[in-house]
């Protein structure tokens, strides 16, 4: 069955909801160790951003700074996650189920590499991708 691949639409439980960054920030580790990243949600491709920093310790997950809302569970997913910002696979067949307009983008560094990751919510598997990740993108904005 070619579903298995594709993400597993009940994990969305986990809404978490503030998607995209725009902010640019340096891809080296910043001064002081750990990683920096900026997160940016939208709930939809045309509402306002919300835009969070949140400066990581990859190694142990713990948070070391920014404004980001939910920065210790942010941290903590993404240090266990084991590609967090990868894409899923071009070939890689998804259910059309769709979970909101809802749209993210996150920049910046993790584990000493570059990050500029676009995340949505348009199928099975990038919501299956959005779930995974949801402290990072806190509580899911209200479309206006």
């Amino acid at each position: 069955m070619s579903l298995a691949g594709c993400g597993d639409e009940q994990t969305t439980s986990n809404s978490a909801g503030k998607p995209s960054a725009t902010t640019s920030v340096r891809p080296s580790t910043p001064a002081g160790g750990g990683d920096a990243l900026t997160v940016q949600v939208k709930a939809s491709t045309q509402a306002p951003a919300k835009t969070w920093t949140l400066r990581c310790d990859a190694a142990d997950g713990k948070a070391r700074g920014g404004d980001h809302p939910k920065a210790d569970a942010a941290c903590a997913t993404l240090a266990k996650a084991k590609a967090p910002f990868a894409a899923p696979p071009k070939q890689q067949m998804c259910t059309k189920i769709y979970g909101g307009p809802e749209v993210a983008t996150v920049k910046g560094t993790w584990k000493g590499q570059p990050v500029r990751a676009r995340f949505t919510r348009t199928d099975g598997c990038e919501l299956h991708r959005w779930s995974g990740l949801g402290p990072l993108f806190g509580d899911v904005p209200k479309v206006r």
